[in-house]
Formats: structure tokens, C-alpha cells, sequence
């Protein structure tokens, strides 16, 4: 009610004013938002430092960033050898890249239980890196145990996406 009776008091030169006002303003401000550097440079610049060999989008698109385990284990099967041998060789193209191997597990079992777990999937994959030649200065090891899933749901299917090491650049 108190809208209505306002807007009734409120003069049609009063509204446009204010509809004048707020025009200026909005242009002023987007006038202020301005950059250094031409809007296609820019452009250019994200998608070819985005496709660059050293960048964390071709880790994950091109090498592989991350390998999966069985129940409670932390063992590398051959599919883990094989993403890990791509990260190796990826890694000795990239002398200037450092990683975090971050250690996964799924939800069953209890914290603690999980945080070890995850640990040892984690040195596992280090281990492996530095028997492949990559220096062991260039890895550190995390473990989020069952805190960080990327599936939920009390299945397999979720449980076997949760069971994993993930390399990231740090």
C-alpha cells in the first residue's frame, strides 16, 4: 500500500529523472570498466597460455591427472602405470612444473582409517614418479582421505570414482 500511494505522490518528471539519472550512471560506470589491452589480445592471450604443454588444462586433457584403485588397496595396476609414465615423461618436458599428489579414498571406513589410506595411494604415486626419473623436490603428497569426493552416492560406482590419486600443479 505504501508502494502505491508513493508512486501515485511521485510526479511522472520525478520518474523520469531518476530513470534519466540512473542511465548516466550505469554508462558512467561502464565506462570506468576498462582495460589495458584490446578484448582480443586478451582473449588470445587465455586460450594459448590455457593449450600451453606446461598448463594444468593439458595435464588433466592430454597426460592424465589422476589414477584409480581397488578397495583398500594402494597398488598401481597397469592402467596406473601407464597414466603415471605419461605424467613422468610430461614432467621431464616441464622442468619449471612442481606437483601435489593429492591421496583419496571412498566413504566407507572411518576417518582415520581413510586419511592413511589416501597417504599411501598418494606415496605410491610418488614413488612411482621417482623411480621413473622425476625428482622427488618436485612432488609433495597430500591425503584427503574420504573428505574431498567427487561422487555421492553408497555404491560402487561412486566408491570406485572416490578410490584415487590426483596430480595438480602447485
Amino acid at each position: 500500500m505504501f508502494a502505491q500511494t508513493e508512486e501515485h505522490s511521485m510526479g511522472q518528471s520525478t520518474k523520469s529523472k531518476i530513470l534519466i539519472s540512473m542511465a548516466v550512471a550505469g554508462l558512467t560506470l561502464a565506462g570506468c570498466a576498462s582495460t589495458t589491452e584490446p578484448a582480443s589480445t586478451s582473449t588470445s592471450t587465455a586460450v594459448s597460455s590455457a593449450s600451453t604443454s606446461s598448463s594444468a588444462q593439458y595435464l588433466v586433457q592430454n597426460v592424465g591427472d589422476r589414477v584409480f584403485f581397488q578397495t583398500d588397496q594402494s597398488n598401481l595396476d597397469g592402467s596406473a602405470r601407464a597414466t603415471l609414465r605419461n605424467q613422468a615423461q610430461w614432467l621431464s618436458q616441464n622442468n619449471s612444473v612442481n606437483l601435489v599428489i593429492e591421496g583419496h579414498a571412498d566413504e566407507r571406513g572411518t576417518r582415520e582409517y581413510n586419511l592413511a589410506l589416501g597417504a599411501r595411494r598418494a606415496n605410491a604415486v610418488r614413488d612411482f614418479l621417482i623411480s621413473e626419473g622425476v625428482n622427488g623436490s618436485r612432488l609433495q603428497t597430500i591425503s584427503y582421505g574420504k573428505e574431498r569426493p567427487v561422487s555421492l552416492c553408497s555404491e560402487e560406482a561412486c566408491w570406485s570414482k572416490n578410490r584415487r590419486a590426483v596430480a595438480t600443479i602447485r
